[in-house]
C-alpha cells in the first residue's frame, strides 16, 4: 500500500472500534501538535500516529505496520535527540496515554506504565521516602532512559535504571504479549536491558526501589577560565568518594534567573552537580576534598531537597522545543591533553544552553560485568556527553559544528563507543562500538524476537541467526 493519509484509512478500517486510542492522520487537527517531539531539530511527518490506550492498542498497531510493511516508530517520552522517537511516512506508536505508575512501599517496587516520565514516577515514589535511578531532566521518558541503560544522579549509589528494572512487559513484532524477567524470556530480559527498542514495545516496567527521600543536592561553580584546574582536582577526586556521593561535572552558562545569584548570570562556568543519599554533615565532609582542593567557588548551591526537586531542577533551562545536536562517549581516563581540550571547547561554548556532562560510571555501576546486561561499558568511569543546544534555528548550525568539533578532538581518548540515548543517526559502525562484544549476541536474540527488524527506528542492531 501506499504510504500517505490512506495508512490512516486504512488503520481506521481494520483495526475500527476495537481500537481504544486515538488514530492521528495529517488532516486531523491534532496533528501538527501530535508529531512535535522535544528536540525541535526533528521535524518529521508520520503518515500516521496512533495514541495507544494499552496494550491491546499496542499490538493492533504493530501487527497492522507489520502486515503492511510500514516503517514503524515507537514513542514514550518523545526526549531522543536523534528523533528516533518519530519518523517520515511510517506509523508512530504513541505510548502517552500509558500513564499508571503503582507503588508498593512494602515490596519496595515501582510499576510503571510506558509512557510515563520520569517526573511522574519520581512525584509518586517520593511520597513514600523512595525511587529508582534515573535521569537528570524530570521530562525524560521512563521507556526511552531505561532500555537505553539510565545514567543520572543516582548512578554511584543504586546503579543504571537497567540495574534496577525487575521485570519488563512487552508486544513483540510477532503482536505477541510477553514478559521479560529473570525467569521469563531471560534472554529478552537480558537484552532489553541496554539494547534499546530493538526487541519490541515496552508497555510496563517494573522496578527496585532505594530510600531515597531527601537528598543534599545543586551546583557548585566556578569561573569557566578555571576548567582545566576544576576537571584536573575532579578526575582524581570522584572515583575515589564513597558512593553516596554522585557529582558530574558540566560546562555551562548560569541562567538568569533565580536561585542563581544576579552576579553571575550568563556567566560561563565549569563544576560539579551534586547529589548525595544521606546526612548534610556527612554531605559536607565528602564533598570536602575537592571544594578545599580550589578556589573558591561563584556559586556553591548545595542544599536538602527531595530527590524530585533535584530531578526536575533542570526542567525550566531546557523545555521541549528547543534544537538539540548530541554527540557522546564513553571515557576510561581523563588525560592532561584531554582536560586542555575539554577547558578550550567548554569556554567557547556558543550558546547560553550548549553544554558538555561527563556522567560517572563507577560505584554500583561497577558491581555487575560486562556480559551481565547489554550494556557492556561497566569498565568506563564516565558517560561524555557533547550537546549543542539553542532555543531557535538560527545557531543550529554553530551549535552542530561545536559539539562535533569538541566530540571529535577527545574521541581519540575515548573507550571507543557511546551512551546509546545520546547518540544521534551516527551508522551501523557506531552502534557496534557501543555494544562491544555483546553486539554478536544482541544480533542473535534480535534475530530470534524480531527476524524482519520491524523495530529498527532506533540504534539499530540488525537480526543475525
Amino acid at each position: 500500500m501506499s504510504i500517505s493519509t490512506t495508512a490512516a484509512e486504512a488503520a481506521r478500517r481494520e483495526l475500527g472500534s476495537a481500537f481504544a486510542g486515538e488514530l492521528i492522520a495529517p488532516d486531523d487537527a491534532g496533528y501538527e501538535e501530535a508529531r512535535k517531539v522535544y528536540n525541535a531539530m526533528i521535524d518529521r511527518r508520520p503518515a500516521l500516529i496512533a495514541r495507544c490506550a494499552g496494550p491491546d492498542d499496542v499490538a493492533k498497531v504493530v501487527s497492522f505496520a507489520r502486515d503492511h510493511d510500514i516503517l514503524l516508530a515507537v514513542r514514550g517520552g518523545g526526549h531522543n535527540g536523534g528523533g528516533l522517537g518519530t519518523c517520515d511516512d511510517g506509523i508512530v506508536i504513541d505510548l502517552s496515554p500509558l500513564k499508571d505508575v503503582e507503588v508498593d512501599p512494602e515490596a519496595r517496587t515501582v510499576r510503571v506504565g510506558g509512557g510515563c516520565t520520569w517526573g511522574e514516577v519520581d512525584s509518586a515514589t517520593n511520597e513514600h521516602g523512595l525511587a529508582t535511578p534515573s535521569g537528570i531532566i524530570s521530562t525524560t521518558g521512563v521507556g526511552g532512559l531505561t532500555l537505553g541503560g539510565g545514567l543520572g544522579h543516582l548512578t554511584r549509589k543504586c546503579g543504571l535504571t537497567i540495574d534496577n528494572l525487575l521485570e519488563a512487559e512487552l508486544i513483540l513484532a510477532s503482536g505477541e504479549r510477553v514478559r521479560a524477567s529473570a525467569d521469563d524470556h531471560p534472554d529478552l530480559y537480558w537484552a532489553i536491558r541496554g539494547g534499546g527498542g530493538n526487541f519490541g514495545v515496552v508497555t510496563s516496567f517494573l522496578f527496585r526501589l532505594h530510600e531515597v527521600g531527601t537528598v543534599i543536592g545543586g551546583p557548585t561553580f566556578w569561573p569557566v577560565e578555571l576548567g582545566a584546574e576544576v576537571l584536573s582536582a575532579y578526575r582524581e577526586f570522584l572515583p575515589n568518594a564513597p558512593r553516596e556521593l554522585n557529582g558530574f561535572f558540566a560546562f555551562a552558562t548560569v541562567p538568569p534567573a533565580a536561585p542563581f545569584p544576579e552576579e553571575i548570570h550568563l556567566r560561563k562556568v565549569c563544576g560539579v552537580v551534586w547529589c548525595y543519599v544521606g546526612a548534610e554533615e556527612d554531605a559536607a565532609n565528602a564533598m570536602a576534598p575537592l571544594l578545599e582542593a580550589l578556589p573558591a567557588p561563584l556559586m556553591h548551591g548545595v542544599a536538602p531537597m527531595p530527590h524530585s526537586a533535584l530531578q526536575g531542577a533542570f526542567d525550566g533551562v531546557y523545555p521541549p522545543g528547543d534544537q538539540w545536536y548530541w554527540r557522546a562517549d564513553f571515557v576510561r581516563e581523563i588525560p592532561d591533553e584531554a582536560v586542555e581540550i575539554h577547558a578550550r571547547f567548554g569556554a567557547a561554548m556558543p550558546t547560553m544552553q550548549s553544554t558538555m556532562h561527563l556522567y560517572p560510571i563507577d560505584g554500583a555501576a561497577h558491581d555487575l560485568a560486562a556480559s551481565d546486561t547489554a550494556w557492556s561499558y561497566r569498565d568506563a568511569r564516565w558517560g561524555s556527553v557533547f550537546a549543542g543546544v539553542d532555543s531557535g534555528p538560527a545557531n543550529v548550525e554553530a551549535i552542530r559544528k561545536w559539539t562535533i568539533d569538541y566530540f571529535e578532538a577527545l574521541h581519540p581518548h575515548s573507550a571507543g563507543g557511546a551512551y546509546v540515548n545520546m547518540m544521534m543517526d551516527e551508522g551501523q559502525e557506531r552502534v557496534r562500538a557501543s555494544y562491544r562484544d555483546n553486539y554478536d549476541r544482541l544480533s542473535r536474540i534480535k534475530a530470534t524476537y524480531d527476524p524482519e527488524n520491524l523495530f529498527r527506528v532506533n540504534q539499530n542492531i540488525e537480526p543475525r541467526a
